[in-house]
This record gives structure tokens, C-alpha cells and sequence, in this order.
């Protein structure tokens, strides 16, 4: 098979061919042995085996746990939508901030240690912009690392939700995330607004997809009372990617500020926030960055904005410039970038772990883990169609992807939905396996091949357990 090839009919919207013996184990190492495509990271991470996923202390053998000894023994790890798997150079990072702590403690914020992977702790936060910043497609003056998403989300519409009588409405999607709800939601609150009639939710208009054409037309018959629009990146209960550029575009020919979660898209697609005019961007680091569960957040400011040293809405202390900030004066100088909207001291511990995390990436480049990506979900689809047509129960196929099938248009995620009666088999199937994955109610299965560590035969050995599950429900009176 030609993967180049393959990849960039991919990236054109159609569908590559695939040779007769795709639905093998040997054409799915073929591909994992190819050099046509980015290898693996694996060894980098810490893959879970099948028995560690089962322990219920820390006190058993590690050495023993650790070792598999065949790839039948690791689990299949497809939940990096939701906590991306544990990059060995975080432990690497954390104890060199153990040790810069325990020996030079105080001094650890303005000395670097001549051997260590982590700054000056006052540098740290720059430095994970500078990192992140190729992966979501900006200058490290545009980006910051700071708090939570929720958090950050609060900070940026403290920025730029400036409603008047007039224009006070916010469009989001029709599913947000909670964060993303309960920030539009009381940040309404906060101004005097009931959400229920200045909230402008988009509806899906073609299945669970909202299409590019409905949110601009949305956009032009509510342009007049508008105020922010906050969309995601990537939805996370369907995988759809948005067309940020053509929507940002949109907002800007009515003026209107246009921000976006991109929890489910920055370390999985391919962003130029800046080149596509972003206003501002937040996201979680935990989930395709794989920085650990609930670590520090990102957020971009498009320089449009960030650099005139005005606009950084709720100060604090560390969006005080560098050079001045320990003269302690309470004379608020921002940091020019988005640097400048920071405002608690940031935790180093936190930062350590992104770093180690980010290390991973400046291994390679985005394009790079997107023309994988496009194949593994492009493989992955492949297979559950063949999975789909050998379990049909009086004619019907036991599930569907509402995931675009334009490769385009999604991200390292196909969302399955299940026939109803079929969820708790499945799950169960799953579980047994050795799958994780992430299930969400009514009925879907949120599957996430992520290229930094999942392979294809990943894909290949799910397959197998998926369609087990399947036919334990099938046998079942």
C-alpha cells in the first residue's frame, strides 16, 4: 500500500484503498513497521498491562506488573480524549524538581541547574509557551500556561465579554462540556443577564454535526445582538472538527469576538490560530498533551490584543511584567502577550509535568502526528465496518460512527453509537479485554487511537474485542 498516497487522499476528503488483507494483524504491523509514516513514542510512555488495570494497591510487585511480555498483556489505551497516557520524561522532570527543590529550594526560581530539564521556576511557565506553541500554531508571546481550562475560559470572557443592552448574546455549540456551560453561564449571571434568553445555542442540522454553512447563517441573523461567540475546536461527544478558519472569518466580517475551546483539538490537529485570526483559544493540557489529570491549562491571545497591554481584564501578579515585578510598587505593568493575563503565582509542580509532557512533542511535529492520525482512524473505520456487516441482527448494523466520515473533519476519535440494548454487553466485553475507552451516554463509545503511542496493530487487537462483545450479546436469549 502506498501510505503516502493514502495520507494525502485523506487530506483531500476521500477515502484511500485499501489492499484485501487490511483485516490482518500482518498488514497492521506492516503499517507500524512502515517508514512512510511517524513511528510510534511508545516506549516513551507508561502503557498500563491488562493486570495493572485490575490493581487495587500500590503494594504489588511493579517489576512484575510492568513487564509484559507480549503485546497480548498491555491494555489497548483509547482514552487520550480523556487523560492521555503518562510520558516517562514527567517522572524524569519531576525528580529533577525534587532535587532542585531539596537542595537550593528558594533559589530554584532564578537558577537552572547546569544538568536539569526544567528552568528557573519564575521561567517555567514561558517556557511551556514557548513548547506548545508550534502545537496549536502561534508564537510563544501568544500563548501562556496558567490554571484550569474553566478558569481560564473565566479569565478570557473577563477580557472580551463586553455586553451592552444591545449585543449580549453568546453562541455556543448545542452539547457544550460543562466548562464550557456553567463559565458562559455565570459569567450571564455576573453582568445581569438571564442565560436562558441571552445564550444562543447552535443545533446540530445534520445528525449530531453542525455544518459550517448553519453556524454562518446563524451568525448573520444574530450578528446584531451578538456579543462573543465561543465554539469547540472539536466537539467532544460526536469528534467533529469545526472549520475554525472559515468561522472565525465569518464572526470577523460582523465584528464580532470569536473565541474557542480547543480542549479536544490542541496535541491532536493540526491549529494556526494565529494565521486564522483566533481572538483567544483555551485548553486542557491532560488529554492529548498527556501532562496528567488535571494539569495546568493553555490558553492563547492573538497578538492583535495581547500586546497592547491594556486589555488582560482581571489582573494579578504574575501578569506584572518580569523585570519589575519583585519591586513589589502595585504599579500594574502587564506583561505584553498572553503572558500578561496570568495572575496567581503558577505551580511548579504543574509546570514540571507539562514540560515533560511537551518534551515528547519537540520529537516531532504536528503534521507529522496528523497524517498518522488520519490513518489510524481512517484504519480504524475501515475495520469497523467489516465488524458492523459480520454482526448485523435482523438486518441492522449494531452501531453507526456519527463522527464525520470525512477525514477532514475530525479528530484522532470516532464516536460509535451502540444499538441500545447492546451498551452494557459491550462495556463489559471491553472492560474484560483489556480496552479503555471512553463511554458516554446514550450509547456511545468514544474511540481515540492516538498517533503518539497507539499503533495500528492497537486498532487491529480492539477489533477483535469489540466484535467479541458484540456476539457474547448476540448469543444472549
Amino acid at each position: 500500500m502506498d501510505i503516502t498516497n493514502a495520507i494525502q487522499t485523506l487530506r483531500e476528503g476521500q477515502k484511500p484503498t485499501w489492499p484485501a488483507e487490511s483485516d490482518s494483524l500482518e498488514f497492521a504491523q506492516s503499517l507500524d513497521n512502515s517508514d512512510q509514516i511517524q513511528k510510534t513514542f511508545r516506549s516513551e510512555f507508561v502503557v498500563p498491562t491488562k493486570a495493572q488495570l485490575k490493581r487495587k494497591t500500590l503494594n504489588d510487585d511493579d517489576q512484575t506488573a510492568a513487564q509484559a511480555s507480549s503485546p497480548e498483556e498491555e491494555s489497548i489505551y483509547f482514552c487520550g480524549n480523556s487523560l492521555g497516557l503518562q510520558p516517562k520524561a514527567v517522572g524524569e522532570h519531576l525528580n529533577a524538581y525534587l532535587k532542585t527543590w531539596g537542595s537550593i529550594a528558594v533559589g530554584g526560581h532564578f537558577t537552572q541547574l547546569e544538568d536539569s530539564p526544567i528552568t528557573a521556576y519564575q521561567d517555567m511557565a514561558a517556557d511551556c509557551a514557548r513548547k506548545m506553541a508550534p502545537i496549536v500554531g502561534a508564537s510563544p508571546s501568544e500563548v501562556v500556561a496558567m490554571n484550569t481550562l474553566t478558569i481560564n475560559l473565566h479569565l478570557m470572557m473577563a477580557a472580551f465579554y463586553k455586553p451592552t443592552a444591545q449585543k449580549h448574546r453568546i453562541m455556543c455549540e448545542w452539547r457544550p462540556f460543562p466548562s464550557d456551560w456553567y463559565a458562559i453561564e455565570s459569567q450571564m449571571e455576573w453582568h445581569g443577564l438571564d442565560p436562558k434568553t441571552s445564550i444562543l445555542p447552535v443545533q446540530p442540522d445534520d445528525g449530531c454535526l453542525m455544518t459550517t454553512s448553519h453556524i454562518c447563517s446563524l451568525i448573520d441573523q444574530h450578528a446584531h445582538e451578538l456579543a462573543l461567540i465561543l465554539l469547540p475546536a472539536i466537539q467532544y461527544y460526536s469528534g467533529q472538527l469545526l472549520d475554525i478558519q472559515t468561522i472565525t472569518k465569518h464572526a470577523h466580517s460582523h465584528g464580532i469576538t470569536i473565541g474557542w475551546d480547543c480542549a479536544h483539538a490542541a496535541g491532536n490537529v493540526e491549529l494556526r490560530l494565529h494565521d486564522w485570526d483566533v481572538d483567544f483559544a483555551c485548553w486542557c493540557t491532560y488529554k492529548y498533551m498527556n501532562a496528567g489529570a488535571g494539569a495546568v491549562a493553555g490558553a492563547f491571545v492573538h497578538s492583535r490584543h495581547g500586546d497592547n497591554g491594556s486589555n488582560v481584564g482581571l489582573k494579578g501578579w504574575y501578569g506584572h511584567e518580569k523585570a519589575t515585578r519583585f519591586l513589589m510598587d502595585n504599579k500594574f505593568v502587564p506583561t505584553k502577550g498572553a503572558q500578561g493575563f496570568q495572575c496567581s503565582n503558577p505551580s511548579v509542580v504543574d509546570l514540571t509535568c507539562l514540560s515533560g509532557a511537551l518534551s515528547v512533542f519537540e520529537k516531532t511535529e504536528m503534521r507529522r502526528l496528523r497524517d498518522k492520525a488520519l490513518m489510524l482512524t481512517a484504519y480504524a473505520e475501515l475495520l469497523l465496518a467489516g465488524v458492523a456487516e459480520r454482526n448485523q441482527v435482523g438486518g441492522r448494523d449494531p452501531f453507526e460512527i456519527i463522527t464525520p466520515r470525512d477525514a477532514r473533519w475530525r479528530g484522532t476519535q470516532l464516536s460509535v453509537l451502540l444499538q441500545d440494548e447492546l451498551m452494557d454487553s459491550v462495556s463489559e466485553g471491553l472492560v474484560e479485554g483489556g480496552v479503555v475507552c471512553d463511554k458516554r451516554k446514550p450509547g456511545i463509545i468514544r474511540v481515540a487511537p492516538v498517533p503518539l503511542y497507539n499503533t495500528f496493530e492497537d486498532v487491529w487487537r480492539f477489533m477483535r474485542v469489540l466484535e467479541g462483545g458484540l456476539r457474547v450479546e448476540a448469543r444472549t436469549p
